[in-house]
């Protein structure tokens, strides 16, 4: 005997007149607040010749490191990606002249204190010709929330089952197997917010610091799902 839940490509153990077999699904969902912010931060530099484009990507890119590490514990993690040096060739002429050169650095940080994250993507954003993307909103690989939704699955599962058992008016016997059916967990949530390219500002545009931004962490759904074989006690039909 199987419950409504089970499907026709389901694998099945099977039962016997003495032993009824009853397969159902248990699931939960979890809405919890985030662990984790994570920015991705792209520093650009253009210049005439190799060298002081190098040079002044350097000197970006040392200045944002500093700006994000001058937050200590609030980082939890912070990483360089992408690193390139790239002429840029002239469209019209003969030959390989080159025109400018384009340099990138890309930075990836990861908070675990949300309260200093408005400031410095703010600060981040009015840095020359820096990115900011993000943030994007996430639990720990080994959060507890996990363990939890998983937990709750399997006493939904078990529920299930002696609701069933009870409908027919006996009860359960033995788990036979228990399966996780489901990739459980919950996707990075990203937040609007998207400075963009900001270009080398002069002097008085840095006069006034820009004010924070504020941004609410989101809540995050959390789903867990497993598929259960029990025997029953044979019913009374």
């Amino acid at each position: 005997m199987t419950s409504p839940s089970s499907s026709p490509g389901e694998r099945r153990t099977a039962g016997t007149p003495d032993a009824p077999l009853l397969v159902v699904h248990g699931e939960a969902e979890l809405e919890v607040e985030p662990e984790l912010a994570r920015i991705a931060v792209m520093v650009s530099a253009r210049g005439r010749d190799r060298r002081s484009t190098l040079d002044d990507l350097t000197r970006r890119n040392a200045a944002a490191l500093d700006l994000i590490k001058s937050y200590g514990e609030a980082v939890a993690r912070l990483s360089t990606g992408v690193f390139s040096v790239a002429p840029e060739l002239a469209e019209r002429g003969r030959g390989e002249r080159v025109r400018s050169y384009q340099g990138r650095v890309q930075l990836t940080a990861e908070f675990t204190d949300f309260t200093v994250l408005g400031e410095l993507v703010t600060r981040l954003a009015d840095l020359e010709l820096t990115r900011v993307d993000g943030p994007w909103w996430s639990l720990r690989p080994d959060s507890s929330v996990h363990g939890e939704a998983r937990r709750r699955a399997v006493a939904d599962a078990v529920q299930r089952a002696r609701e069933y058992a009870s409908a027919l008016g006996t009860s359960l016997a033995a788990l036979v197997e228990l399966a996780d059916t489901g990739a459980e967990g919950e996707e990075p949530y990203r937040a609007g917010f998207d400075r963009g390219v900001r270009r080398m500002a002069r002097a008085a545009d840095f006069a006034e610091a820009a004010e924070p931004l504020d941004l609410e962490p989101p809540r995050l759904r959390v789903t867990a799902r497993v598929g259960a074989h029990f025997t029953m006690a044979p019913p009374r039909l």
